[in-house]
């Protein structure tokens, strides 16, 4: 398990699971969602209707302690953006030392708990054997970091991401206007859906027929094969063009937003 002060590895069933088979260690960075650090780090939040059935209080996310650190966490970001990422940048470099150590990949999710756009508007220092180097983000700074996140902010699939980045698009039925934007978004980038479903059952009865989402620009409906997203968390080794199944959880399952579908 790695820990550090920003990212941490190891406390994440499915991330676990996935790195064991994928010969990666995953860590997570766990923020504040929404609002609840006074500033709103997931900007799409009410447009999807994820505020209630969000996983932030899923597992160990429901301890006291654990929200507090988020917030704490959240609050930094919001204050000084500029030393929250040279904190960030020490510990990538820790991780990356780790992976080294133990032989394995290093993949990172920064949005664990949040919907930051990490690949604008974060620049970053990091040491090199040059001297010290200015990075436009995260990733160009740590290039043999394969990150991935889930997004619900559709405008990011369409810029020019770095080849270490990875984005899966979070469906939601809340607003018609957003579904449409997040199925047209797809379409037009070949960007992979993450849907929430009201059960496993109803998950995997999807799987071998595949799934109706919406249209293209020719009005034809949109057919994805559905795999199982929750079998593993390594979003960055998925085939394109797919729709990434989960099942409700913690408070999801009670979601009538229409984040959650079925």
């Amino acid at each position: 398990m790695f820990r550090g002060t920003l990212i941490r590895s190891g406390n994440n069933a499915k991330t676990v699971k996935g790195d064991k088979l994928g010969g990666y260690e995953t860590a997570i960075m766990y923020l504040a969602p929404f609002n609840l650090a006074g500033s709103n780090v997931c900007p799409m939040a009410e447009q999807a209707g994820c505020v209630a059935g969000c996983l932030n209080t899923a597992g160990r996310g429901r301890m006291s302690n654990v929200q507090l650190a988020r917030v704490k966490k959240t609050k930094r970001y919001l204050a000084d953006r500029v030393e929250f990422m040279q904190q960030l940048a020490i510990d990538l470099e820790a991780f990356e030392r780790y992976c080294a150590r133990k032989g394995v990949k290093p993949a990172v999710r920064l949005n664990g708990t949040s919907d930051i756009q990490w690949e604008v508007a974060h620049p970053v220092h990091r040491h090199m054997p040059q001297g010290l180097w200015r990075f436009k983000n995260v990733f160009e700074a740590f290039p043999e970091i394969q990150f991935y996140d889930y997004t619900k902010v559709y405008k990011r699939v369409y810029r020019d991401l770095p080849a270490n980045y990875r984005l899966v698009l979070s469906y939601s039925a809340a607003h018609s206007a957003y579904s449409d934007a997040v199925v047209e978004a797809a379409a037009k980038t070949g960007a992979n859906i993450a849907v929430v479903y009201r059960d496993k059952a109803i998950r995997d009865n999807m799987m071998p027929s595949g799934d109706a989402l919406g249209y293209d620009d020719g009005f034809k409906r949109i057919y994805r094969q559905v795999i199982d997203g929750d079998s593993d968390d390594m979003r960055f080794l998925d085939p394109t063009g797919v729709i990434v199944g989960l099942y409700a959880k913690g408070a999801a399952r009670h979601d009538r937003s229409g984040f959650v579908v079925g």
